[in-house]
């Protein structure tokens, strides 16, 4: 049998979910493909060759992952982001603490760095226009929803946080609404 690139991302990503990405090296990929190592490096040169590979791999599953979320929950578009991700962080800790911890690109030495990444400032600006905010006001909404979200996400993959989704769901939307209230000046009696 020969053994292609989609078996062993798939390998590496079923040790991952697992074990975590710490377990993934050439002799354990080989143990769940039930075959020698030789035809991990007959596709890659090395190891950071197919880490590299598999965390785009491992995000495009992220991404099929919010999809189904989306399709299943029926959730709202400005909540569908962090719910989902707060519910991969529940289901997929290893995968999340690979794609969203370890290895995550982001880089804030201040707090606008977040929208460096071309992505968050379209999904940031079409969140304001959801929301009637102006630009401003809804790209610091955003990023406060993304930092909130991501450090319940962090604490729930890690296993210190054990809330059920519905009430994860309830925390974000308090806390959205009450942003969203106090950009728009309504918090001024």
């Amino acid at each position: 049998m020969k053994i292609t690139r989609e078996m062993m991302l798939d390998a590496v990503l079923a040790l991952t979910r697992k074990q975590g990405f710490e377990s993934v090296n050439a002799r354990n990929i080989a143990t769940e493909l039930d075959c020698s190592t030789r035809p991990i490096f007959t596709v890659y040169q090395n190891m950071e060759e197919m880490k590299k590979d598999f965390l785009e791999f491992a995000y495009s599953f992220y991404c099929s992952y919010v999809e189904q979320y989306k399709k299943k929950s029926g959730v709202e578009d400005d909540l569908l982001w962090p719910l989902s991700y707060l519910s991969f962080a529940q289901e997929e800790p290893n995968l999340f603490q690979l794609l969203f911890v370890d290895d995550m690109a982001l880089d804030l030495g201040k707090a606008m760095d977040f929208y460096q990444e071309m992505e968050n400032g379209e999904k940031a600006d079409a969140f304001a226009q959801r929301q009637g905010l102006e630009r401003q006001k809804g790209r610091k909404v955003f990023l406060d929803l993304f930092l909130y979200a991501h450090g319940m996400a962090v604490l729930t993959a890690i296993g210190k946080m054990h809330l059920q989704q519905k009430v994860q769901a309830a925390m974000v939307r308090t806390m959205l609404e009450a942003r969203i209230q106090w950009e728009k000046g309504e918090n001024m009696g």
